[in-house]
């Protein structure tokens, strides 16, 4: 998926603009690469594109994935993206839903891995059968 299609798929699942859905995608998986290990977060931007890789590039001594909720990813995500909490978990799950079309193989499935149980709610509709984009 090339980033123009992932934007846009993130801008149709949030209903908002182009602009928005880059600061919400950007702040979403700014905020995953914290809580996810180092190499995980190089295993997944290496199957997004460019723009978004950047996005998620490790800094040094980040193998260690930073240990915190889900009410503190959503926090985290709003702050960055200027958004009310609602916003941010609609935001979190347009998002991974877009991330998990994006990618091949069970790459979706390692990030999910990484993440503890009170993620469920925002992690379980991008894993519905009936979750990718229906264009109408």
């Amino acid at each position: 998926m090339n980033y123009d299609t992932f934007v846009d798929q993130v801008a149709q699942r949030t209903r908002t603009s182009s602009e928005q859905a880059v600061t919400l995608t950007r702040a979403t998986l700014v905020t995953l690469a914290e809580r996810l290990t180092g190499g995980e977060v190089l295993d997944l931007a290496a199957q997004l594109p460019k723009p978004l890789q950047v996005v998620l590039k490790p800094g040094p001594g980040t193998e260690a994935a930073d240990r915190f909720g889900a009410a503190e990813f959503v926090a985290r995500v709003g702050e960055r993206a200027g958004v009310d909490e609602p916003a941010a978990r609609d935001a979190i799950r347009a998002v991974l839903t877009t991330l998990r079309e994006a990618i091949t193989g069970g790459e979706f499935d390692d990030v999910v891995v990484q993440l503890p149980r009170d993620y469920r709610d925002m992690v379980e509709p991008a894993m519905a059968p009936g979750a990718t984009l229906r264009r109408g």
